[in-house]
């Protein structure tokens, strides 16, 4: 099911986890609008700037599959509301940046960015509610969470490490 021009529904609903422990992961309708908000008030603003495939590493999950993963229940996940994500190539506190700077969101989290392990490490969490964006940022770093975003270096224009 295509839930905008560059985003299918099966790209949220994967889970090799879930594959793996014999789990269903499906959205429902009420979970398959919200992953269309978020496709049209997050993921394809993004797309539009980068002008990359989006990887979408986490989308939808199932109350089941997050138990499994070690997750919330109430994550945003489960809503259809949430998704982890990168792009090859962009830095992930680059895109981080500027979904902060450009885009709409409930919740962006920059997860198990580290500095000195490169650009791409880690991923990008952001959230997206319809009614309501609390525009909360934060990183995670596998241990706490701390507001706001590192601060970025920057030179000739680009992004360094």
């Amino acid at each position: 099911m295509q839930l905008s021009k560059h985003f299918k529904l099966e790209e949220f609903e994967k889970s090799s986890t879930a594959i793996r422990l014999g789990i269903t992961n499906k959205a429902g309708s009420g979970e398959i609008k919200n992953l269309t908000d978020l496709c049209y008030g997050v993921l394809e603003l993004v797309r539009a700037k980068f002008d990359k495939p989006i990887i979408i590493t986490s989308g939808y999950r199932s109350e089941e599959l997050c138990v499994a993963i070690k997750s919330s229940k109430t994550s945003q996940h489960t809503k259809g509301q949430a998704v982890d994500f990168e792009i090859a190539g962009i830095s992930n506190l680059e895109l981080a940046l500027w979904v902060q700077n450009n885009v709409d969101f409930d919740q962006l989290i920059l997860e198990y960015w580290k500095e000195d392990e490169g650009a791409n490490s880690g991923w990008v969490h952001c959230s997206f509610n319809q009614e309501s964006n609390r525009k909360q940022v934060l990183t995670f770093d596998g241990k706490n969470y701390i507001n706001g975003l590192p601060e970025a270096k920057w030179s000739g224009g680009k992004l360094t490490n």
